[in-house]
């Protein structure tokens, strides 16, 4: 994947995607994001894997689409500003990841 320190983020390619959806078990591509559903023990832990996520998704300033209905946590990522899917979605992608793998 590519990565930029500096400037508008940049689209990944179709072969950039591919390569970092087999580093992420359970994402897929849905109507150009990238798409995952959490399911948690109760909405307990379903929250509480939001409440933890919240501080770091404020502080990279890459805010997900998501949506909780009791112990399920559905997540769309896309950075709308490049118009499509970019190594800040990865990223956050794998940061939910290593947090909802501390709630399971």
């Amino acid at each position: 994947m590519r990565c930029y320190t500096r400037g508008m983020p940049q689209k990944l390619s179709d072969a950039e995607l591919s390569t970092g959806l087999e580093t992420l078990p359970g994402w897929e591509l849905r109507n150009g994001k990238l798409h995952r559903e959490y399911r948690f023990a109760d909405f307990t832990f379903a929250f509480g894997f939001m409440a933890t996520c919240a501080t770091h998704i404020e502080k990279v300033n890459h805010h997900p689409e998501w949506l909780n209905v009791w112990n399920r946590v559905t997540v769309d990522l896309m950075t709308h500003d490049a118009g499509g899917i970019t190594n800040k979605d990865m990223e956050l992608a794998l940061f939910l990841e290593t947090v909802a793998a501390r709630f399971v």
